[in-house]
């Protein structure tokens, strides 16, 4: 089957949020986790396939390996458009990973320019003069300096992404595209002829983005954050690759008990914790415990088993503020710290999956990544939105009967009240 988007996302939630603007905007779509092993995977009644891989934060040779892979597979699918997705917040460091994969992907498609449009202005992430904000704050200034794994002290984009580059770049400015999709793609093209490969560009709203997806829709390679995604279907079907389906979104009944699990330290994270605790129980896990032995991961495992034998939904988490995070990767290491927290959050989803929960709620990108992996989920389905960016999904599991409801958060997303409620509107 041919499909019309292939997209390569760096993380878990990224992937997930981006395929739930796809479903929004019109388009059958399903996210496999990393690249299939089968380049014949049934992709029935699909319009859209996302690739989730782990490339964020990796080594750089490892995500441009792995995102090339991705993309030889999405053509081997016969995608016509290829999307990268990235954070909204633009996460990474000043070797990579967008720069490098951006680069090795326009080489492998032979293309000259792409645009860079981490914009998601419904959920507060604009860019105006090349500088990214979140909410009315600059990124530096937006909790985003605290990353324990990618620290954002540059909301200058141009800056952050010609440190990660050999190649020039440039910007498409807010008065440019006011000018509509003809003079933006037509400055577009004098910066080509500049010999600028990747274009900032600034969007303030969401007619920003729809004036960028017209002048980008027929182009090989496009990068960004999912705002653009809700904005290319309309392209597609304007230029006749895509047809009206009723329900795109649609997902077979939820059944099985809840549980929220939660490595995400961000502070919209934070807060939903707290909403949480205020109606529902819940278990920290402290990282130091975890590294004395089996002990702790026992306690939680007992707590969750009671909890949800009395109707659940029940909540583990390992979010903390940023000095309790930076007192626990002081004292094991940044990486061994995350490594137990992820290891901890597999265990208990494996388990508490085999044992009836059903409806399985995951914060964190790190954390969504480590407990589908876990879980040995190999595609997921799009359903319907619970907030902005994140979707409810579905996937079949070995030894199960009924699908698993699956939602998984991005840190920052979703509102204060996002882990109760995204219960309830799931029917």
């Amino acid at each position: 089957m041919t499909i019309v988007l292939g997209a390569i996302a760096d993380d878990f939630t990224g992937a997930t949020d981006l395929a739930n603007n796809l479903v929004r905007a019109g388009m059958r779509c399903v996210q496999v986790i990393g690249v299939p092993d089968d380049p014949e995977l049934a992709l029935d009644e699909v319009d859209a396939v996302v690739v989730a891989l782990k490339s964020r934060s990796c080594p750089v040779k490892e995500a441009v390996k792995e995102s090339v892979a991705a993309l030889d597979w999405l053509q081997a699918q016969g995608a016509r458009q290829i999307f990268f997705k990235y954070c909204s917040t633009f996460d990474s460091t000043a070797e990579g990973n967008i720069g490098p994969v951006s680069d090795a992907l326009l080489d492998r498609l032979g293309a000259g320019q792409t645009v860079m449009v981490p914009a998601f202005p419904v959920n507060g992430r604009t860019v105006y003069q090349g500088h990214l904000f979140v909410g009315d704050r600059l990124l530096n200034d937006s909790g985003m300096q605290y990353h324990p794994l990618t620290p954002m002290t540059d909301a200058d984009l141009v800056r952050v992404l010609s440190s990660q580059t050999s190649h020039r770049v440039g910007l498409a400015s807010r008065a440019t595209l006011t000018q509509g999709a003809e003079a933006t793609d037509q400055h577009f093209q004098v910066l080509a002829e500049q010999g600028v490969r990747h274009v900032i560009c600034d969007t303030l709203d969401e007619q920003d983005l729809e004036v960028l997806a017209e002048a980008t829709a027929e182009w090989p390679l496009v990068t960004g954050g999912s705002g653009l995604g809700l904005a290319l279907p309309a392209q597609y079907r304007r230029l006749g690759w895509l047809e009206k389906v009723a329900e795109p979104g649609r997902l077979a009944p939820s059944s099985g008990s809840a549980l929220v699990l939660s490595g995400s330290c961000s502070r919209a994270t934070l807060g939903q914790v707290d909403h949480f605790l205020e109606h529902h129980p819940g278990f920290a896990l402290d990282p130091l415990l975890l590294a004395e032995g089996e002990g702790h991961l026992a306690e939680a495992l007992a707590f969750s088993r009671e909890q949800l034998a009395q109707g659940g939904p029940v909540l583990v988490y390992a979010s903390a503020d940023p000095e309790r995070v930076k007192a626990a990767q002081a004292a094991l290491g940044v990486e061994r710290a995350g490594q137990l927290v992820e290891a901890s959050l597999g265990t208990l989803a494996i388990t508490l999956v085999s044992e009836g929960v059903g409806r399985l709620l995951v914060a964190g990108g790190e954390s969504s990544g480590a407990v589908v992996s876990a879980l040995g989920i190999e595609m997921m389905r799009i359903g319907e939105q619970i907030d902005p960016g994140v979707p409810w999904t579905q996937a079949t599991l070995a030894g199960r009967e009924a699908p698993l409801s699956l939602a998984l958060k991005s840190g920052n997303f979703g509102g204060r009240d996002f882990f109760t409620r995204a219960f309830e509107v799931l029917s």
